[in-house]
Order: structure tokens, then sequence, then C-alpha cells
């Protein structure tokens, strides 16, 4: 299963590592086999063990905190289809796939270029308008 919402972005090898557990290798296959950046940190998340909703709760929280050309690698034992909207709301890119080496879905998400200053300018609206709304 591979799912990104960038056009760019191709195949993930199911097999990525040559010894299951590796994650240092499968953060670089996958930093390498998508159009995340490289220059950046790269900075791993592990939510297989908890429960909803803090795998989306906790992956929401680390993305904010990202720099530019940084990459937060999410470990979960399934599809975070739930958190995929949300990246894209807040101008983050993503790639996604299930991989033997280490028996977890592996999320790469990236700040997208200027996706997060959309978002950040579509919040401030929705602020001001709010504000407008409570004033009449």
């Amino acid at each position: 299963m591979f799912v990104t919402n960038d056009p760019g972005t191709g195949f993930v090898d199911r097999h990525m590592s040559s010894e299951p557990g590796d994650s240092a290798a499968v953060e670089r296959a996958v930093a390498e086999r998508t159009d995340a950046p490289t220059e950046g940190e790269t900075v791993a998340l592990d939510v297989r063990t908890l429960g909803p909703p803090k795998p989306l709760r906790e992956t929401l929280e680390r993305v904010e905190t990202l720099g530019d050309g940084d990459v937060l690698v999410q470990y979960n034992d399934r599809s975070p289809q739930f958190l995929f909207p949300r990246l894209e709301d807040r101008g983050f890119a993503y790639a996604a796939v299930e991989t033997d080496a280490t028996e977890a879905t592996v999320t790469a998400i990236w700040p997208a270029d200027g996706g997060r200053a959309a978002a950040d300018e579509r919040a401030a609206e929705g602020d001001s308008g709010a504000g407008d709304a409570t004033a009449t």
C-alpha cells in the first residue's frame, strides 16, 4: 500500500532494509524514494502502542515543530487515514508505505512548499471573520 498527496513521489519498495527493525535504513529509504527533503533533521515518532486518538494528536503536535527541510517519520500499526486530511489542511506533504522492515506503516511528513503559509493565512482569516461575527 502506498499513499501520498505528493504527485512527484514514486513507489517505495516494501523491502527497504535487509535487517528487520532497522529504522535508520527505513528512514533513509523513505527520504531517498519520496520528495521529502533531505537537508534537515529526520525525527522518528513511533505511535504503534498508543490508542486512539493519541497517534493523531501526537503527530499533529510534532509536525508543527518541524523546521524547513525537516521530516517527521511516523511508525503506526495501520495507515493513518484520519491524519492525511488534517496534514493537507495544515500545509504538509506526506508519503506512507507499509514495510516488512519494521512491521509498521511508515509515513514521512514534511512542510509542503508554501503550504503552511497558506494554511496559516486561512486560519488568520477565519479568526478575523469570527471576531466580526461576534461583534454584530
